[in-house]
């Protein structure tokens, strides 16, 4: 399965081993004797849980295939065909999720943008500095955030054929923000475009 941006949380964990859950535990083992002559065989026995061996169930998103540091990511439905993106989680120095790309292309007629793409970044992020893409160093180009969810704001951006020539060409681009505590500082995530040519020749088209 991909990377999620939303871990699982320390509070999850500490339920799992509270002193209020053992004690429950204990309660319930001391009451098992008293309730043993009325309880079912179903409530008595552990009748198992089936083993996850990998396979996306409905509503699951994973990779379908690799190209580089892309993921062809899609997400499991009834039809018979998946609709896939083409995905990066970009992090942090340690390796934790900070913010995720997710782009397809688009066929349309008479319209400049020939791939879309959503692009995720974290909470108290400041939205009127708005979202910088830049590939190689060179100059880049500034995005607006559309709004923000529990998992993040969100910037549906648009790309033209001479953006896509630069991912295609270029080996790192960088997605440059400021933190809405500290609008002074300039955040720079890193996203590598390796394997990106490759992801984006199989990544759906989306019909306007």
């Amino acid at each position: 399965m991909i990377k999620s941006l939303t871990p699982i949380t320390l509070a999850a964990l500490m339920a799992l081993t509270s002193p209020l859950a053992a004690q429950e535990t204990a309660t319930d083992t001391a009451d098992s004797t008293t309730q043993a002559d009325t309880a079912t065989a179903d409530q008595i026995l552990d009748l198992g849980q089936p083993v996850d061996d990998g396979t996306p169930q409905l509503g699951d998103r994973y990779a379908k295939e690799t190209h580089g540091d892309w993921d062809l990511a899609c997400v499991k439905t009834e039809a018979e065909t998946d609709p896939c993106s083409l995905l990066q989680i970009l992090t942090d120095p340690n390796g934790n999720p900070m913010a995720e790309v997710s782009l397809f292309r688009i066929n349309q007629a008479g319209g400049q943008a020939v791939a879309g793409a959503t692009i995720i970044v974290p909470l108290e992020t400041l939205l009127t500095a708005a979202l910088t893409i830049s590939v190689d160093g060179a100059p880049g180009k500034r995005y607006n955030y559309s709004f923000c969810n529990p998992l993040g704001c969100v910037a549906q951006i648009g790309l033209t054929q001479a953006d896509i020539d630069a991912f295609k060409q270029g080996s790192e681009a960088v997605l440059s923000l400021r933190p809405a505590p500290a609008p002074d500082q300039l955040v720079e995530m890193k996203m590598s475009l390796k394997g990106f040519t490759a992801g984006y020749n199989v990544v759906d088209v989306v019909t306007q």
